[in-house]
């Protein structure tokens, strides 16, 4: 009796740490169905489950368009034309699909096409499209279709010229161009060389064919560069194959390089051919707000008067602190520098990522237009062309100028949006404003309480406003740029979504780690939500700088990742943007430049606690973290700094230490690397592997060894610390994935079982297979 009491009293001891660590878990193992219920919430499953909406439009001419919209039936093409106020279906879509199915011997569904886009001929009287790699035509009059029709010519990796007459592409390092009429090919540069080429697009971290380059408003000229990166240090992979592996390697500047990639500025002829090469030193690879070369598909930074005889660029220093406006003769190559501006930190044109740069240069009026955060706050100034005075501040305010999309040069009208300036609202929400050029008349054109999208026409007479929020689903209209609405052209349908029990996710503000500092986030709750349980929270995080953790502020059922699924399976998920991110103070965007090590990761601390105070279904006992990229990176961070407080992490293609990260990024946010006469550097405080010695809960790391981006060498750095320190933890390695796999089946499978089984303390169902 005393022996099996003294059984019994072991086995209790045992059991107790687990039965404490799994709190409120219930049954002990997850099968397949658990994990099914999850997979309703990922996001290709719920493609499909909202309805209407936003609209992505296609311009017609300078104001009507027509836009593909999703309902309950399918998908139906809709035409508007805002200046009669109408909407309608662009065609007769039985009609169509009864005359396409007989002209191609295949049956088709009216609301089910066979085509996403089409273009009008004859006066919209027919539409053309491709099927299959082919070319159909049909008259939308009488219902008869033809085909299959010679293509128009298409030349990849080009950029098309204003008048759609020419494509300029790259063949051997030089620029060529093809008439698209005629089919002819003619070569603009005959001197590129590898590594010296022009229109060049290799930044290192991202690569294409495509050329960078930037055609005039009358298509006979091009402003583009010659870049080069003949001494560039180069970067390798490993491709696995069976057999011999294969070695591939490029140009990819890191921080502290002496040799870097240079833009030599060039303007090319397209009649003679001729090569003008601006009189100015090269300029560093760089553009005035984050990140890349190219916005909406061209050249970043360049400006052409609307008669093609100026040239305006602005030139940012390797540190992004010092920025010069320039203008040139693109016929004599002659530039003046108009206007400089020196930033402690580091300068931005526009707040959001790949966001078109705020400046705008006037030669009829000899004036520009300036975007700077030099008070704290991102506003607009008009400054005179000649002397590069100020003329007068446009905006001011406690709050930020996002993006100029119009401008009336004639009323002198700017058009803009804006957010953090409508007290009591969501100070991420975008709202269009308009002002003019003195300052005068600021006036609030999108007054519903939401997050606001514009686009506006080619004519400037109208814009499409989609706007909803994180629980109000979109509602699309089309107004005057006074903003009346004269047309309204979907509201969104998510009755499907509530079928299957999906609910909007629950927005937060809290205090920073300052206990002053406001910081704003969103937590997904399972759709069994239980206020009576205990939940382990988990924080899906990406740091910044560029963008925070929550991305758009719009109604999103695709853009938020895997965390409502995650939540079904029983865990709390937050998403914060902490300091170190955009479109708040400019004291906010830059609190941790010099340390991007820090990550914002004491604010989500503190949120979390502060959630877990009011909420008593919040388990702090129990808390994950997961992140892709820089969202890897701060989660081994997290592990790594703060080991007390986040128990289990999964850290995907981190850039664990930016010394092995592109120059273009680290340099930006780290500044410039600092060697010290001790071997010791100003880039030691971000660096993860040097913490490996503080790892003490349960760590997945994983990696695609083909990642061009986010180099495997940076996550193999932690490993081998891990390693020395002699601390247990996981890795998966994805053979020939790039930087994208994060949203993999297999890596979202892994990841749950993770979480699973180290902070539910249950056991993943064996062998399930998340498809897609």
């Amino acid at each position: 009796m005393y022996l099996l009491k003294f059984v019994l009293y072991r086995l209790l001891l045992l059991s107790v740490p687990l039965l404490v660590y799994a709190q409120g878990s219930g049954n002990m193992k997850m099968t397949s169905a658990d994990y099914l219920r999850a997979e309703r919430f990922l996001s290709w499953n719920l493609t499909g489950k909202m309805y209407g909406g936003s609209v992505s439009p296609n311009w017609i001419d300078d104001d009507r368009f027509w836009y593909r919209n999703r309902f309950s039936d399918g998908f139906e093409f809709i035409y508007a034309d805002p200046g009669a106020g109408t909407r309608r279906r662009a065609f007769d879509h039985e009609r169509l699909a009864s005359s396409l199915s007989e002209a191609t011997d295949t049956t088709y569904e009216p609301y089910k096409l066979p085509f996403t886009q089409f273009e009008y001929r004859e006066e919209r009287r027919a539409i053309s499209f491709v099927v299959d790699g082919k070319e159909w035509r049909c008259d939308i009059e009488n219902y008869t279709c033809s085909g299959p029709h010679e293509r128009s010519a298409r030349v990849p990796n080009s950029v098309t010229s204003p008048d759609n007459s020419l494509a300029a592409y790259i063949k051997d390092n030089n620029l060529w161009i093809r008439n698209l009429e005629t089919g002819e090919d003619r070569q603009l540069t005959v001197d590129g060389e590898e590594y010296y080429g022009y229109a060049t697009d290799s930044q290192g971290w991202t690569r294409s064919n495509r050329p960078i380059l930037l055609w005039s408003p009358d298509s006979r000229k091009i402003a583009t560069y010659r870049l080069d990166e003949r001494n560039v240090e180069k970067m390798p992979l490993i491709e696995m194959k069976e057999g011999r592996p294969v070695l591939h390697y490029w140009p990819y500047a890191l921080p502290g390089d002496t040799v870097v990639p240079m833009h030599e500025r060039v303007v090319i002829h397209i009649e003679e051919p001729s090569v003008v090469y601006l009189d100015i030193e090269p300029d560093h690879q760089r553009t005035s707000n984050c990140c890349g070369l190219t916005r909406a598909g061209n050249w970043g930074d360049v400006e052409w008067s609307a008669d093609s005889q100026h040239l305006a660029f602005v030139s940012t220093s390797r540190d992004y602190k010092e920025v010069k406006l320039r203008v040139a003769d693109p016929f004599s190559g002659v530039v003046r520098t108009v206007f400089e501006e020196r930033a402690n930190t580091f300068f931005e044109s526009n707040l959001t990522s790949r966001g078109i740069p705020n400046w705008r240069v006037f030669y009829d009026r000899n004036e520009f237009i300036w975007f700077t955060r030099r008070d704290g706050w991102g506003h607009l100034y008009l400054y005179d062309l000649n002397t590069g005075a100020l003329k007068n501040r446009i905006t001011s305010g406690a709050w930020n100028v996002v993006d100029i999309h119009q401008i009336d040069k004639g009323n002198r009208w700017i058009y803009f949006t804006a957010v953090g300036k409508e007290a009591g609202r969501d100070p991420y929400h975008e709202h269009l404003y308009r002002v003019r050029f003195d300052g005068s008349g600021l006036s609030l054109l999108t007054p519903e309480l939401a997050h606001h999208t514009i686009t506006v026409s080619p004519s400037g007479t109208y814009y499409i406003n989609s706007y909803s929020s994180f629980d109000t689903p979109p509602v699309s209209v089309v107004r005057r740029l006074d903003g009346r609405v004269v047309l309204t052209l979907e509201e969104a349908d998510i009755s499907a979504l509530e079928e299957i029990g999906w609910n909007p996710p629950m927005p937060f503000k809290a205090k920073g780690r300052d206990g002053i500092t406001d910081v704003y986030g969103l937590l997904f709750r399972p759709s069994d939500f239980n206020p009576e349980e205990k939940y382990p929270i988990i924080n899906s995080i990406y740091p910044g700088p560029q963008v925070g953790s929550i991305g758009t502020r719009s109604f999103s059922i695709m853009g938020r990742g895997q965390t409502q699924a995650l939540a079904e399976l029983g865990f709390i998920v937050v998403q914060i943007d902490a300091t170190g991110t955009p479109l708040r103070s400019k004291a906010f965007h830059t609190d941790w430049y010099g340390d991007m090590g820090d990550n914002g990761l004491e604010d989500q601390i503190a949120a979390m606690r502060q959630l877990a105070d009011k909420y008593s279904w919040i388990d702090l006992d129990r808390v994950g973290i997961y992140g892709h990229s820089g969202g890897g990176f701060a989660s081994a961070g997290a592990m790594l700094r703060f080991p007390d407080f986040f128990h289990v992490g999964v850290a995907s293609a981190g850039n664990h230490d930016n010394r092995g990260y592109t120059y273009y990024w680290s340099e930006k946010y780290q500044g410039l690397l600092e060697r010290q006469p001790d071997g010791t550097d100003n880039y030691e405080n971000q660096a993860n592997h040097l913490l490996a010695g503080n790892l003490k809960g349960k760590l997945l790391i994983t990696y695609g060894t083909m990642d061009s981006n986010v180099h495997p060498n940076m996550t193999l750095l932690l490993i081998n610390e891990l390693i020395k320190h002699n601390k247990n933890f996981d890795v998966m390695v994805y053979p020939n994935r790039g930087h994208g796999y994060f949203n993999e089946p297999y890596n979202i499978r892994i990841t749950w079982d993770y979480f699973v089984r180290h902070l539910l303390g249950k056991q993943p169902p064996a062998d399930h297979k998340i498809t897609r």
